[in-house]
C-alpha cells in the first residue's frame, strides 16, 4: 500500500495574495506543483492571469482574481466569489504587502503611514478573518503570513514597515490561539533579504547591499523560489502539529 505524500495538496483550494511577481508567484507556482487548486490573487487581474496560466501550462489548476487587500470591498468581493465557486477554502497566503516609503522614521506622512497599516495590518487581519471562517465551515485549513526579519529587527529607514511587519508576528500568534478550535492553523514566514522588485532599493544599491549582507551568514541575497517551500510546509499536511510559529528563512541575519 503506497502512502500519500504530506505535502501533497491535490483536493485543496488555495489563496495566495500578492502572487503576480515574487515571492506569491513562487509560492502559487509550488503549491500548484504539488495539486492544489490555486486561486493567484493581486491587485491587476492581467498579470494574475498569466500567472494562473503558467500554473496550468505546466499541469497544475489555477484561476485568477484581483484583490487589493488594501480595499476591504474587494476582499469581501474575493471571499464571495471563492464561496460561490469553490464552496470551502484550506489554503490562505497573506502575501500582498506594500512599502511605500524609505527613509526616516520622522519623516513618514501620516499618507503613508495609513497606507502601510491598511494593507499590512488591516488587509492580512480581515483577510485571514474571512478566511478562517469558510476554512472552518470544511473542518479547518493553513493560514501562512508572509512576515519579515524587519518585524524583529526593524529594518533602518523602514520603520513603518517594520512595525507592521512585528504586528502581523503578533497577529498569527494570535490567530493560531483563537482559532486552533475550529481547525484552522496559523503561522508566520519571516524572509530575509529577497532579491524582488520590492526590494530593489536595497538589492541595487551597492553600499546599502554591502552592509546588509556583512549580517547575513550566508553572504547571499536569497531568489524568491527559497521561500516557497517553506511555505509549502506551513500550508501543506506535513505541519499538521505546528501553529503559531514563526519560521525564519533569512541566511541566519536573525542568528547573528
Amino acid at each position: 500500500m503506497t502512502q500519500s505524500s504530506p505535502f501533497d495538496l491535490h483536493g485543496k483550494i488555495a489563496i495566495v495574495t500578492g502572487a503576480s511577481r515574487g515571492i506569491g508567484a513562487e509560492i502559487a507556482r509550488l503549491l500548484g506543483a504539488h495539486g492544489a487548486h490555486v486561486i493567484v490573487s493581486s491587485r491587476k487581474q492581467a498579470d494574475c492571469q498569466t500567472v494562473a496560466d503558467e500554473i496550468v501550462a505546466a499541469g497544475g489548476s489555477a484561476e485568477a482574481i484581483a484583490c487589493h487587500i488594501g480595499e476591504m470591498e474587494q476582499i469581501e468581493a474575493l471571499f464571495g466569489e471563492v464561496a460561490q465557486r469553490h464552496g470551502r477554502l484550506d489554503i490562505l497566503i497573506n502575501n500582498a504587502a506594500t512599502n511605500p516609503f524609505f527613509g526616516h522614521i520622522l519623516d513618514t506622512e501620516p499618507s503613508v503611514f495609513q497606507k502601510t497599516v491598511d494593507v499590512n495590518i488591516r488587509g492580512y487581519f480581515y483577510m485571514s478573518t474571512h478566511g478562517a471562517r469558510l476554512m472552518s465551515k470544511s473542518g479547518g485549513g493553513a493560514i501562512v503570513n508572509v512576515a519579515s526579519v524587519n518585524g524583529v529587527v526593524p529594518g533602518y529607514q523602514q520603520g513603518i514597515y517594520s512595525i507592521t511587519k512585528a504586528a502581523v508576528i503578533s497577529m498569527t500568534k494570535a490567530f493560531a490561539v483563537e482559532c486552533a478550535e475550529a481547525g484552522v492553523r496559523c503561522n508566520a514566514l519571516l524572509p530575509g533579504l529577497t532579491d524582488t522588485k520590492f526590494a530593489s532599493v536595497l538589492v541595487n544599491t551597492p553600499a546599502i547591499l554591502k552592509q546588509a549582507l556583512a549580517h547575513v551568514p550566508l553572504r547571499r541575497v536569497a531568489q524568491p523560489s527559497e521561500m516557497a517551500g517553506a511555505a509549502l510546509y506551513l500550508a501543506s499536511d506535513a505541519a499538521s502539529y505546528t501553529t503559531g510559529a514563526v519560521l525564519n528563512v533569512d541566511g541566519g541575519y536573525l542568528s547573528v
